[in-house]
């Protein structure tokens, strides 16, 4: 039996990059076209948000969505959530319908075909180099001031799998600050136990994200940070910890 459960597993893990693939290249010439300008960016972001829902689909995750509160349209924010798995970039698609550009670490622009977009339209991070950590704050403040949004996920990496929730880098919620930006935290539930970074592991079944109640920054100075930090990051581990309990 265990033998079949490994046989599942690794025919899982090839599907699912099967699954990233097939769109691309079926979207590719949309795709080529929408990345031409910057500000045809929303465009793009239409096709990804296709992109990740024939993923979760094909790979038979379906979403249960919470939202306590919705973003508004033409408005922009700081989305962030907690990181477990490659799923969490296809979830955080789904769930917001807003058009935002992901701050990710610069490894995945080496993955074929996804890697050709990604670098181009993500903010890619170095976190080994101040100065990459730099740019990206440049980089993001541009994305924000022509009316986009951001997402981070402010634990940085994937957190070890004991761990359930990491200590959050301050970068992103002092962007938020600096442009008075709300942050909207998000838990992403069952993303590690479907299809976690260990490869014998994973499988079907739904996918729960729950959108919290915005933090306003429209009060706080660059003074808040820490404890801005610390606020998102209790809705996350609390929210986690019910649905652990």
């Amino acid at each position: 039996m265990i033998v079949f459960k490994y046989i599942f597993w690794v025919l899982y893990r090839i599907w699912f990059y099967i699954l990233v693939t097939i769109p691309i290249i079926i979207l590719f010439p949309l795709l080529i076209v929408s990345i031409l300008k910057e500000s045809w960016y929303p465009y793009f972001f239409k096709l990804a948000r296709i992109w990740a829902r024939f993923i979760l689909i094909g790979m038979g995750l379906p979403t249960k969505i919470e939202y306590l509160q919705k973003p508004e349209r033409n408005k922009s924010y700081m989305f962030i959530g907690n990181h477990t798995s490659m799923l969490d970039i296809m979830l955080m698609l789904v769930t917001v319908k807003n058009p935002f550009v992901f701050v990710g670490k610069a490894e995945l622009a080496k993955i074929p075909l996804f890697g050709f977009f990604y670098k181009r339209t993500c903010i890619l991070v170095d976190r080994s180099s101040a100065k990459s950590r730099q740019a990206v704050f440049l980089r993001a403040q541009r994305r924000l001031k022509q009316g986009l949004s951001i997402c981070i996920f402010p634990e940085g990496l994937v957190p070890e799998e004991h761990i359930i929730l990491d200590e959050f880098k301050d970068g992103a919620f002092r962007l938020a600050i600096n442009h008075k930006t709300p942050i909207v935290p998000i838990t992403f539930a069952d993303n590690k136990k479907r299809f976690s970074y260990t490869f014998f592991s994973g499988g079907p079944g739904v996918l729960r994200a729950k959108v919290h109640h915005f933090i306003p920054t429209s009060d706080l100075t660059i003074q808040d940070t820490k404890a801005l930090n610390k606020k998102s990051r209790d809705i996350i581990l609390k929210q986690l910890e019910v649905y652990i309990a």
